[in-house]
Protein backbone atom coordinates (compact mmCIF):
# COMPACT_ATOMS: atom_id res chain seq x y z
CA UNK A 1 0.00 0.00 0.00
CA UNK A 2 1.45 3.46 -0.88
CA UNK A 3 2.35 5.71 1.56
CA UNK A 4 0.30 9.40 2.07
CA UNK A 5 3.46 11.78 1.41
CA UNK A 6 2.80 15.45 2.25
CA UNK A 7 3.05 17.96 -0.78
CA UNK A 8 5.33 20.51 -1.48
CA UNK A 9 4.05 23.26 -3.34
CA UNK A 10 4.28 22.00 -7.26
CA UNK A 11 4.13 23.54 -10.22
CA UNK A 12 1.13 22.48 -11.62
CA UNK A 13 -1.71 22.93 -9.25
CA UNK A 14 -3.17 19.81 -7.27
CA UNK A 15 -6.48 20.19 -8.27
CA UNK A 16 -5.13 19.97 -12.21
CA UNK A 17 -2.57 16.92 -11.40
CA UNK A 18 -5.75 15.32 -9.99
CA UNK A 19 -8.29 16.30 -12.77
CA UNK A 20 -5.37 14.87 -15.18
CA UNK A 21 -5.03 11.82 -13.24
CA UNK A 22 -8.74 11.15 -13.02
CA UNK A 23 -9.71 11.48 -16.57
CA UNK A 24 -7.03 9.48 -18.13
CA UNK A 25 -8.40 6.70 -16.17
CA UNK A 26 -12.18 7.65 -16.96
CA UNK A 27 -12.42 5.15 -20.59
CA UNK A 28 -15.31 4.85 -21.98
CA UNK A 29 -17.41 6.22 -19.23
CA UNK A 30 -19.39 9.34 -19.77
CA UNK A 31 -18.74 12.04 -18.21
CA UNK A 32 -21.40 13.06 -16.59
CA UNK A 33 -21.68 9.55 -15.06
CA UNK A 34 -17.61 9.62 -14.03
CA UNK A 35 -18.10 12.74 -12.32
CA UNK A 36 -19.96 11.05 -9.41
CA UNK A 37 -17.42 8.45 -9.02
CA UNK A 38 -14.23 11.17 -8.90
CA UNK A 39 -15.95 13.75 -6.36
CA UNK A 40 -17.62 11.19 -4.51
CA UNK A 41 -13.61 9.78 -3.84
CA UNK A 42 -12.54 13.03 -3.63
CA UNK A 43 -14.92 13.51 -0.26
CA UNK A 44 -14.20 10.11 1.24
CA UNK A 45 -10.16 11.11 0.88
CA UNK A 46 -11.15 14.89 2.23
CA UNK A 47 -12.90 13.57 4.90
CA UNK A 48 -10.37 10.39 6.24
CA UNK A 49 -7.50 12.49 5.93
CA UNK A 50 -10.11 15.66 8.58
CA UNK A 51 -10.96 12.23 10.46
CA UNK A 52 -7.27 10.80 11.40
CA UNK A 53 -5.96 14.72 12.05
CA UNK A 54 -8.24 15.07 14.35
CA UNK A 55 -8.47 11.16 15.59
CA UNK A 56 -4.77 12.23 16.03
CA UNK A 57 -5.25 15.11 17.81
CA UNK A 58 -7.53 13.75 20.11
CA UNK A 59 -4.84 11.30 21.43
CA UNK A 60 -2.14 13.71 21.45
CA UNK A 61 -4.33 15.50 24.11
CA UNK A 62 -4.59 12.26 26.02
CA UNK A 63 -8.16 11.72 25.13
CA UNK A 64 -7.93 8.32 23.56
CA UNK A 65 -11.11 7.00 25.14
CA UNK A 66 -12.88 9.56 22.92
CA UNK A 67 -11.55 8.58 19.41
CA UNK A 68 -14.70 6.48 18.21
CA UNK A 69 -17.02 8.98 19.73
CA UNK A 70 -18.60 11.05 16.82
CA UNK A 71 -19.60 14.04 18.95
CA UNK A 72 -15.92 14.56 19.51
CA UNK A 73 -15.72 14.73 15.60
CA UNK A 74 -18.46 16.81 15.13
CA UNK A 75 -17.39 20.00 17.53
CA UNK A 76 -14.87 20.64 15.23
CA UNK A 77 -16.94 19.95 12.10
CA UNK A 78 -15.31 17.32 10.79
CA UNK A 79 -17.50 13.95 9.74
CA UNK A 80 -16.79 10.79 11.93
CA UNK A 81 -15.39 8.14 9.68
CA UNK A 82 -16.81 4.17 10.95
CA UNK A 83 -14.22 1.45 10.43
CA UNK A 84 -15.93 0.02 7.47
CA UNK A 85 -15.18 3.38 5.39
CA UNK A 86 -12.12 4.45 6.53
CA UNK A 87 -9.29 5.12 3.94
CA UNK A 88 -7.19 2.47 4.95
CA UNK A 89 -9.85 -0.13 4.75
CA UNK A 90 -10.34 0.83 1.20
CA UNK A 91 -7.37 0.77 -0.02
CA UNK A 92 -6.88 -2.95 1.15
CA UNK A 93 -9.69 -3.89 -0.86
CA UNK A 94 -8.77 -1.70 -3.87
CA UNK A 95 -7.60 -4.82 -5.58
CA UNK A 96 -10.79 -7.03 -4.45
CA UNK A 97 -13.73 -7.45 -7.13
CA UNK A 98 -16.26 -5.95 -5.13
CA UNK A 99 -14.47 -2.69 -4.53
CA UNK A 100 -17.12 -0.77 -6.21
CA UNK A 101 -20.15 -2.50 -3.55
CA UNK A 102 -17.28 -1.25 -0.88
CA UNK A 103 -17.50 2.24 -1.09
CA UNK A 104 -21.16 2.44 -1.85
CA UNK A 105 -21.21 0.56 1.85
CA UNK A 106 -18.67 2.99 2.61
CA UNK A 107 -20.65 6.10 2.02
CA UNK A 108 -23.70 5.28 3.33
CA UNK A 109 -21.33 4.20 6.47
CA UNK A 110 -21.04 7.53 6.62
CA UNK A 111 -23.75 8.97 6.06
CA UNK A 112 -25.82 6.95 8.50
CA UNK A 113 -23.02 8.37 11.01
CA UNK A 114 -23.23 12.06 10.31
CA UNK A 115 -26.68 13.88 10.05
CA UNK A 116 -25.73 16.92 8.25
CA UNK A 117 -24.77 14.25 5.54
CA UNK A 118 -27.95 12.93 5.38
CA UNK A 119 -29.10 12.38 1.87
CA UNK A 120 -26.45 13.98 0.34
CA UNK A 121 -24.07 11.18 -0.97
CA UNK A 122 -24.74 8.85 -3.81
CA UNK A 123 -26.14 5.58 -2.62
CA UNK A 124 -25.59 2.17 -4.47
CA UNK A 125 -24.02 4.04 -7.54
CA UNK A 126 -20.36 2.78 -7.75
CA UNK A 127 -22.02 -1.14 -8.03
CA UNK A 128 -23.80 0.19 -11.00
CA UNK A 129 -20.95 2.58 -13.09
CA UNK A 130 -19.73 0.88 -15.61
CA UNK A 131 -16.01 1.54 -14.33
CA UNK A 132 -14.23 -1.31 -14.22
CA UNK A 133 -12.97 -2.26 -10.39
CA UNK A 134 -9.08 -2.21 -11.66
CA UNK A 135 -10.27 1.28 -12.82
CA UNK A 136 -11.52 2.08 -9.19
CA UNK A 137 -8.44 0.34 -7.42
CA UNK A 138 -6.66 2.58 -9.88
CA UNK A 139 -8.09 5.84 -8.90
CA UNK A 140 -7.96 4.77 -4.92
CA UNK A 141 -4.18 4.68 -5.91
CA UNK A 142 -4.28 8.42 -7.10
CA UNK A 143 -5.87 9.36 -4.16
CA UNK A 144 -4.04 7.83 -1.80
CA UNK A 145 -0.74 9.34 -3.06
CA UNK A 146 -1.76 12.79 -1.35
CA UNK A 147 -2.92 13.67 2.05
CA UNK A 148 -5.38 16.82 1.56
CA UNK A 149 -4.49 18.13 4.80
CA UNK A 150 -1.28 18.68 4.59
CA UNK A 151 -1.78 21.43 1.90
CA UNK A 152 -1.53 24.82 2.83
CA UNK A 153 -4.64 26.14 1.37
CA UNK A 154 -7.25 25.24 4.14
CA UNK A 155 -10.04 25.10 1.41
CA UNK A 156 -8.29 23.11 -1.12
CA UNK A 157 -11.17 20.46 -1.13
CA UNK A 158 -13.06 22.90 -2.05
CA UNK A 159 -10.41 24.08 -4.53
CA UNK A 160 -10.43 20.81 -6.07
CA UNK A 161 -14.16 20.00 -5.79
CA UNK A 162 -14.59 23.37 -8.10
CA UNK A 163 -11.96 22.65 -10.57
CA UNK A 164 -13.67 18.83 -11.45
CA UNK A 165 -17.09 20.61 -11.28
CA UNK A 166 -16.27 22.83 -14.26
CA UNK A 167 -13.90 20.54 -16.39
CA UNK A 168 -16.61 17.64 -15.77
CA UNK A 169 -19.27 21.11 -16.77
CA UNK A 170 -16.73 21.49 -19.85
CA UNK A 171 -16.64 17.51 -21.15
CA UNK A 172 -20.51 17.45 -20.77
CA UNK A 173 -20.82 19.95 -23.18
CA UNK A 174 -23.58 22.07 -25.13
CA UNK A 175 -27.30 20.80 -23.82
CA UNK A 176 -25.21 19.56 -20.58
CA UNK A 177 -23.43 20.80 -17.36
CA UNK A 178 -26.45 22.86 -16.48
CA UNK A 179 -25.51 22.30 -12.89
CA UNK A 180 -22.44 24.33 -13.14
CA UNK A 181 -22.41 28.08 -13.21
CA UNK A 182 -18.65 29.14 -14.10
CA UNK A 183 -17.08 30.56 -10.85
CA UNK A 184 -15.86 33.92 -12.16
CA UNK A 185 -20.10 34.75 -12.95
CA UNK A 186 -21.05 33.65 -9.37
CA UNK A 187 -18.25 35.94 -8.02
CA UNK A 188 -19.58 38.83 -10.34
CA UNK A 189 -23.28 38.25 -9.10
CA UNK A 190 -21.57 38.34 -5.37
CA UNK A 191 -20.03 41.43 -5.56
CA UNK A 192 -23.50 43.19 -7.61
CA UNK A 193 -25.45 42.15 -4.35
CA UNK A 194 -23.23 42.39 -2.01
CA UNK A 195 -24.98 39.50 0.37
CA UNK A 196 -23.93 40.59 3.59
CA UNK A 197 -26.56 39.32 5.59
CA UNK A 198 -30.35 37.92 5.53
CA UNK A 199 -32.00 34.77 3.67
CA UNK A 200 -30.00 33.83 -0.08
CA UNK A 201 -32.37 31.58 -2.40
CA UNK A 202 -32.09 29.83 -5.39
CA UNK A 203 -34.44 27.93 -6.65
CA UNK A 204 -32.09 25.72 -9.20
CA UNK A 205 -28.80 25.73 -7.17
CA UNK A 206 -27.47 22.81 -9.51
CA UNK A 207 -24.09 22.04 -7.42
CA UNK A 208 -24.47 24.89 -4.67
CA UNK A 209 -22.15 27.38 -6.44
CA UNK A 210 -24.17 30.05 -5.67
CA UNK A 211 -24.46 29.29 -1.89
CA UNK A 212 -20.51 28.65 -1.96
CA UNK A 213 -19.59 32.37 -3.54
CA UNK A 214 -21.84 34.00 -1.26
CA UNK A 215 -20.02 32.65 1.72
CA UNK A 216 -16.55 33.11 0.70
CA UNK A 217 -17.92 36.94 -0.21
CA UNK A 218 -18.93 37.34 3.37
CA UNK A 219 -15.48 35.94 4.49
CA UNK A 220 -13.33 38.06 1.97
CA UNK A 221 -15.41 40.82 3.54
CA UNK A 222 -14.50 39.93 7.43
CA UNK A 223 -18.26 39.90 7.73
CA UNK A 224 -20.26 37.20 10.11
CA UNK A 225 -21.45 34.18 7.70
CA UNK A 226 -23.08 33.00 10.63
CA UNK A 227 -25.86 35.88 9.77
CA UNK A 228 -26.76 33.96 6.52
CA UNK A 229 -29.62 31.49 6.00
CA UNK A 230 -29.23 29.44 2.80
CA UNK A 231 -32.35 27.94 0.63
CA UNK A 232 -33.01 26.51 -2.67
CA UNK A 233 -33.74 23.72 -4.81
CA UNK A 234 -32.55 21.26 -7.44
CA UNK A 235 -34.23 19.26 -9.92
CA UNK A 236 -32.22 16.25 -10.42
CA UNK A 237 -31.11 13.69 -7.63
CA UNK A 238 -27.59 12.98 -8.51
CA UNK A 239 -27.16 17.01 -8.98
CA UNK A 240 -28.53 17.67 -5.53
CA UNK A 241 -26.33 15.18 -3.79
CA UNK A 242 -23.42 17.12 -5.24
CA UNK A 243 -24.84 20.11 -3.86
CA UNK A 244 -25.37 18.54 -0.24
CA UNK A 245 -22.13 17.18 -0.41
CA UNK A 246 -20.25 20.37 -1.80
CA UNK A 247 -22.01 22.44 1.06
CA UNK A 248 -21.89 19.93 3.88
CA UNK A 249 -18.11 19.61 3.80
CA UNK A 250 -17.28 23.06 3.97
CA UNK A 251 -19.70 23.61 6.90
CA UNK A 252 -22.47 25.52 5.12
CA UNK A 253 -25.98 24.47 6.89
CA UNK A 254 -28.54 25.15 4.00
CA UNK A 255 -32.15 24.04 3.37
CA UNK A 256 -32.72 22.44 -0.41
CA UNK A 257 -35.81 21.05 0.67
CA UNK A 258 -36.66 17.65 1.38
CA UNK A 259 -36.07 15.95 -1.87
CA UNK A 260 -35.02 16.88 -5.52
CA UNK A 261 -38.01 18.39 -7.10
CA UNK A 262 -39.57 20.90 -10.13
CA UNK A 263 -39.49 24.48 -8.56
CA UNK A 264 -43.08 25.14 -10.60
CA UNK A 265 -44.62 21.84 -10.07
CA UNK A 266 -43.19 20.87 -6.30
CA UNK A 267 -42.25 24.75 -4.66
CA UNK A 268 -40.01 23.34 -1.96
CA UNK A 269 -40.36 26.97 -0.32
CA UNK A 270 -43.87 28.26 -1.05
CA UNK A 271 -43.83 30.90 1.34
CA UNK A 272 -39.95 32.00 1.53
CA UNK A 273 -39.21 35.75 1.33
CA UNK A 274 -35.25 36.18 0.61
CA UNK A 275 -33.05 39.19 1.17
CA UNK A 276 -31.38 38.02 -1.94
CA UNK A 277 -31.60 35.63 -4.37
CA UNK A 278 -29.04 34.31 -6.87
CA UNK A 279 -30.40 32.12 -9.77
CA UNK A 280 -29.25 30.69 -13.44
CA UNK A 281 -31.87 28.26 -14.23
CA UNK A 282 -32.21 26.57 -17.63
CA UNK A 283 -32.06 28.59 -20.57
CA UNK A 284 -35.32 28.37 -22.57
CA UNK A 285 -36.94 25.50 -20.95
CA UNK A 286 -39.52 23.67 -23.00
CA UNK A 287 -42.91 21.80 -22.28
CA UNK A 288 -42.04 23.05 -18.44
CA UNK A 289 -46.14 22.34 -17.38
CA UNK A 290 -48.49 21.33 -19.14
CA UNK A 291 -51.10 23.46 -21.12
CA UNK A 292 -53.98 23.36 -17.55
CA UNK A 293 -50.94 23.16 -15.42
CA UNK A 294 -50.36 26.56 -12.85
CA UNK A 295 -52.32 28.65 -14.63
CA UNK A 296 -53.86 30.42 -11.70
CA UNK A 297 -50.52 29.62 -9.64
CA UNK A 298 -49.95 32.41 -6.98
CA UNK A 299 -46.08 33.33 -8.18
CA UNK A 300 -48.15 34.68 -11.05
CA UNK A 301 -50.37 37.09 -9.31
CA UNK A 302 -50.99 40.44 -11.15
CA UNK A 303 -49.27 38.90 -14.71
CA UNK A 304 -49.94 37.18 -17.16
CA UNK A 305 -49.36 33.38 -17.31
CA UNK A 306 -45.89 32.81 -19.03
CA UNK A 307 -46.01 29.98 -21.83
CA UNK A 308 -45.40 26.13 -21.79
CA UNK A 309 -42.91 27.34 -24.56
CA UNK A 310 -40.31 28.67 -22.97
CA UNK A 311 -40.27 29.12 -19.05
CA UNK A 312 -37.56 31.90 -19.35
CA UNK A 313 -40.44 33.85 -17.69
CA UNK A 314 -41.71 31.72 -15.20
CA UNK A 315 -38.43 31.94 -13.75
CA UNK A 316 -38.58 35.34 -13.42
CA UNK A 317 -42.00 35.42 -11.77
CA UNK A 318 -40.97 32.69 -9.64
CA UNK A 319 -37.67 34.75 -8.79
CA UNK A 320 -39.71 38.28 -8.04
CA UNK A 321 -42.05 36.19 -5.54
CA UNK A 322 -39.28 34.97 -3.47
CA UNK A 323 -38.02 38.19 -2.70
CA UNK A 324 -38.59 40.29 0.27
CA UNK A 325 -40.17 43.72 0.42
CA UNK A 326 -36.78 45.26 0.02
CA UNK A 327 -34.96 42.05 -1.91
CA UNK A 328 -32.55 41.69 -4.25
CA UNK A 329 -31.20 39.49 -6.87
CA UNK A 330 -29.80 38.23 -10.20
CA UNK A 331 -31.52 36.06 -12.43
CA UNK A 332 -29.51 34.86 -15.72
CA UNK A 333 -31.32 34.50 -18.61
CA UNK A 334 -30.78 33.96 -22.23
CA UNK A 335 -30.84 37.39 -24.34
CA UNK A 336 -33.84 36.43 -25.88
CA UNK A 337 -36.04 36.98 -22.86
CA UNK A 338 -34.87 41.01 -23.52
CA UNK A 339 -37.59 41.49 -26.46
CA UNK A 340 -39.63 38.10 -26.11
CA UNK A 341 -42.98 38.00 -27.72
CA UNK A 342 -44.90 40.78 -29.16
CA UNK A 343 -47.79 43.38 -28.36
CA UNK A 344 -50.08 41.18 -26.52
CA UNK A 345 -48.14 38.28 -26.29
CA UNK A 346 -48.01 36.78 -22.73
CA UNK A 347 -44.26 37.31 -22.83
CA UNK A 348 -44.27 41.07 -23.55
CA UNK A 349 -47.37 41.57 -21.20
CA UNK A 350 -45.12 40.15 -18.17
CA UNK A 351 -42.49 42.07 -19.52
CA UNK A 352 -44.49 45.58 -19.69
CA UNK A 353 -45.36 44.84 -16.48
CA UNK A 354 -42.65 44.28 -14.69
CA UNK A 355 -41.23 47.66 -15.65
CA UNK A 356 -44.48 49.56 -15.04
CA UNK A 357 -43.76 47.84 -11.54
CA UNK A 358 -40.29 49.35 -11.43
CA UNK A 359 -38.53 46.23 -10.57
CA UNK A 360 -35.90 45.67 -13.27
CA UNK A 361 -32.61 47.41 -11.41
CA UNK A 362 -30.30 46.80 -14.49
CA UNK A 363 -29.95 44.42 -17.61
CA UNK A 364 -26.02 42.89 -18.25
CA UNK A 365 -24.74 41.60 -21.36
CA UNK A 366 -21.97 39.14 -20.66
CA UNK A 367 -19.70 37.46 -23.55
CA UNK A 368 -20.20 34.93 -25.43
CA UNK A 369 -18.55 31.57 -24.75
CA UNK A 370 -18.61 31.85 -20.54
CA UNK A 371 -20.94 28.60 -20.17
CA UNK A 372 -20.40 25.55 -20.55
CA UNK A 373 -23.67 24.27 -21.51
CA UNK A 374 -23.84 26.91 -24.67
CA UNK A 375 -22.09 29.21 -26.61
CA UNK A 376 -24.70 32.66 -26.86
CA UNK A 377 -24.56 35.56 -25.23
CA UNK A 378 -26.86 35.74 -21.86
CA UNK A 379 -27.79 38.41 -20.02
CA UNK A 380 -28.11 38.69 -16.07
CA UNK A 381 -31.47 40.74 -15.07
CA UNK A 382 -30.83 42.56 -11.44
CA UNK A 383 -34.37 42.96 -9.98
CA UNK A 384 -34.80 45.14 -6.32
CA UNK A 385 -38.22 45.28 -4.43
CA UNK A 386 -37.17 48.90 -3.48
CA UNK A 387 -34.97 51.28 -5.09
CA UNK A 388 -35.82 54.48 -3.44
CA UNK A 389 -33.48 56.43 -1.24
CA UNK A 390 -32.28 54.39 1.76
CA UNK A 391 -29.73 53.13 3.89
CA UNK A 392 -28.44 49.53 3.77
CA UNK A 393 -25.99 47.55 5.86
CA UNK A 394 -23.51 46.54 4.43
CA UNK A 395 -21.10 44.49 6.73
CA UNK A 396 -19.41 46.77 8.96
CA UNK A 397 -20.66 49.90 7.54
CA UNK A 398 -23.63 51.71 6.06
CA UNK A 399 -24.45 53.05 2.70
CA UNK A 400 -26.69 55.44 1.13
CA UNK A 401 -28.47 54.89 -2.06
CA UNK A 402 -30.18 57.31 -4.32
CA UNK A 403 -33.51 57.30 -5.58
CA UNK A 404 -33.29 55.02 -8.96
CA UNK A 405 -37.63 54.71 -9.17
CA UNK A 406 -37.81 54.52 -13.08
CA UNK A 407 -34.44 54.19 -13.89
CA UNK A 408 -32.52 51.06 -15.56
CA UNK A 409 -29.01 50.60 -16.11
CA UNK A 410 -27.79 49.20 -19.21
CA UNK A 411 -24.63 47.03 -19.28
CA UNK A 412 -22.86 45.68 -22.09
CA UNK A 413 -19.82 43.28 -21.38
CA UNK A 414 -19.29 41.88 -24.42
CA UNK A 415 -16.12 43.20 -24.86
CA UNK A 416 -14.75 42.29 -21.94
CA UNK A 417 -13.21 38.99 -19.93
CA UNK A 418 -10.05 37.23 -20.47
CA UNK A 419 -9.60 33.46 -23.20
CA UNK A 420 -9.19 30.60 -20.93
CA UNK A 421 -8.57 26.88 -21.80
CA UNK A 422 -8.25 28.58 -25.04
CA UNK A 423 -12.22 28.83 -25.96
CA UNK A 424 -13.70 30.40 -22.22
CA UNK A 425 -14.06 33.65 -21.51
CA UNK A 426 -13.79 34.09 -17.79
CA UNK A 427 -13.46 37.66 -16.12
CA UNK A 428 -10.95 38.31 -13.41
CA UNK A 429 -11.12 40.30 -10.53
CA UNK A 430 -10.03 43.47 -11.90
CA UNK A 431 -12.96 42.59 -14.30
CA UNK A 432 -15.45 41.98 -11.48
CA UNK A 433 -14.54 45.14 -9.47
CA UNK A 434 -15.17 47.75 -12.70
CA UNK A 435 -18.33 46.19 -13.44
CA UNK A 436 -18.90 46.19 -9.59
CA UNK A 437 -18.04 49.56 -8.82
CA UNK A 438 -20.09 50.87 -12.05
CA UNK A 439 -23.10 49.45 -10.80
CA UNK A 440 -22.19 50.97 -7.01
CA UNK A 441 -21.98 54.36 -8.26
CA UNK A 442 -24.96 54.18 -10.49
CA UNK A 443 -26.93 53.84 -7.07
CA UNK A 444 -24.80 56.35 -4.95
CA UNK A 445 -26.32 59.15 -3.71
CA UNK A 446 -22.95 61.16 -4.98
CA UNK A 447 -24.50 61.39 -8.82
CA UNK A 448 -20.94 62.25 -9.76
CA UNK A 449 -19.78 58.94 -9.47
CA UNK A 450 -21.34 57.67 -12.34
CA UNK A 451 -21.52 58.53 -16.18
CA UNK A 452 -22.89 56.85 -18.71
CA UNK A 453 -19.81 55.93 -20.92
CA UNK A 454 -20.03 54.57 -24.98
CA UNK A 455 -20.46 50.99 -25.45
CA UNK A 456 -20.74 50.12 -21.88
CA UNK A 457 -22.91 51.51 -19.80
CA UNK A 458 -26.34 53.75 -19.88
CA UNK A 459 -29.01 54.82 -17.42
CA UNK A 460 -32.15 54.67 -18.82
CA UNK A 461 -35.66 56.43 -17.63
CA UNK A 462 -38.84 54.07 -18.02
CA UNK A 463 -40.00 56.89 -20.23
CA UNK A 464 -37.29 55.96 -22.64
CA UNK A 465 -37.73 52.10 -22.10
CA UNK A 466 -41.44 52.58 -23.32
CA UNK A 467 -40.79 54.64 -26.41
CA UNK A 468 -38.92 51.54 -26.70
CA UNK A 469 -42.24 49.26 -26.46
CA UNK A 470 -40.96 47.53 -22.86
CA UNK A 471 -37.45 46.49 -25.30
CA UNK A 472 -34.57 45.77 -22.82
CA UNK A 473 -32.41 44.80 -25.51
CA UNK A 474 -29.26 47.13 -24.66
CA UNK A 475 -28.17 48.30 -28.06
CA UNK A 476 -31.25 50.52 -27.83
CA UNK A 477 -29.85 52.40 -24.99
CA UNK A 478 -26.08 52.28 -25.23
CA UNK A 479 -24.17 54.21 -27.82
CA UNK A 480 -21.19 52.82 -29.51
CA UNK A 481 -18.57 54.86 -31.12
CA UNK A 482 -19.23 55.23 -34.95
CA UNK A 483 -15.66 54.37 -35.89
CA UNK A 484 -15.30 51.82 -33.21
CA UNK A 485 -18.73 49.99 -34.84
CA UNK A 486 -17.33 49.97 -37.97
CA UNK A 487 -13.98 48.64 -36.93
CA UNK A 488 -15.85 45.63 -34.94
CA UNK A 489 -18.63 45.52 -37.62
CA UNK A 490 -17.61 42.05 -38.68
CA UNK A 491 -16.80 40.43 -35.72
CA UNK A 492 -20.20 42.14 -33.83
CA UNK A 493 -21.82 40.44 -37.20
CA UNK A 494 -20.33 37.35 -36.41
CA UNK A 495 -21.27 37.24 -32.82
CA UNK A 496 -25.18 38.14 -33.58
CA UNK A 497 -25.41 35.39 -36.49
CA UNK A 498 -23.86 33.01 -34.13
CA UNK A 499 -25.89 33.91 -31.01
CA UNK A 500 -29.34 33.58 -33.07
CA UNK A 501 -28.30 30.77 -35.06
CA UNK A 502 -27.99 28.98 -31.59
CA UNK A 503 -31.05 30.17 -30.56
CA UNK A 504 -32.76 29.19 -33.51
CA UNK A 505 -31.43 25.36 -33.24
CA UNK A 506 -33.08 25.49 -29.61
CA UNK A 507 -36.34 27.07 -30.56
CA UNK A 508 -37.48 26.58 -34.18
CA UNK A 509 -41.11 28.23 -33.27
CA UNK A 510 -38.91 31.95 -32.57
CA UNK A 511 -37.69 32.07 -36.01
CA UNK A 512 -40.24 35.36 -36.55
CA UNK A 513 -39.19 36.40 -33.70
CA UNK A 514 -35.33 36.43 -34.12
CA UNK A 515 -35.75 37.92 -37.70
CA UNK A 516 -37.57 40.60 -35.85
CA UNK A 517 -34.52 41.22 -33.23
CA UNK A 518 -32.07 41.75 -36.44
CA UNK A 519 -34.42 43.87 -38.16
CA UNK A 520 -34.52 46.35 -34.89
CA UNK A 521 -30.69 46.20 -35.01
CA UNK A 522 -30.70 47.17 -38.78
CA UNK A 523 -29.27 43.80 -39.91
CA UNK A 524 -31.69 42.51 -42.62
CA UNK A 525 -30.62 39.02 -41.91
CA UNK A 526 -32.67 35.74 -42.66
CA UNK A 527 -31.78 32.30 -40.48
CA UNK A 528 -31.94 29.24 -42.55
Amino acid sequence: MAKNTKLSKPQKAIEAIIWDAANKLRGSVEPMEYKHVVLSLIFLKYANDKFIEQRNKLIADGQEAFVEMPMFYAQNTVFYIPENARWNYLMQNAKQADIALKIDIALAAIESENASLKGALPNNYFSGVELAASKIGQLLDMFNQINLCDCDDKDVFGRIYEYCLAKFAIAEGKGKGEFYTPKSVVELLCELIEPYEGIIYDGACGSGGMFVQSMKFIERHQANTDNISVYGQEYTPTTRKLAMMNLAIRGISADIGTKAASTFQEDQHPDLKADFALMNPPFNQKDWREDNELVDDPRWKGYATPPTSNANYAWILNFISKLSVNGLGCLILSNGALSAGSNGNDEYEIRKQLIENDLVEAIIVLPRDMFYSTNISVTIWVFNKNKKARTVSKGDKNVSLRDRTNNILFMDLRQMGHVYDKKYIEFTYEDQQVIAETYHSWQSVDKTKYSNVKGFCYSATKEEVINNDYSLVTSKYIEFDKKESNDNFDEQMKEIQTDLTSLYKEEAETRKEIEKVLEELGYGIKIN
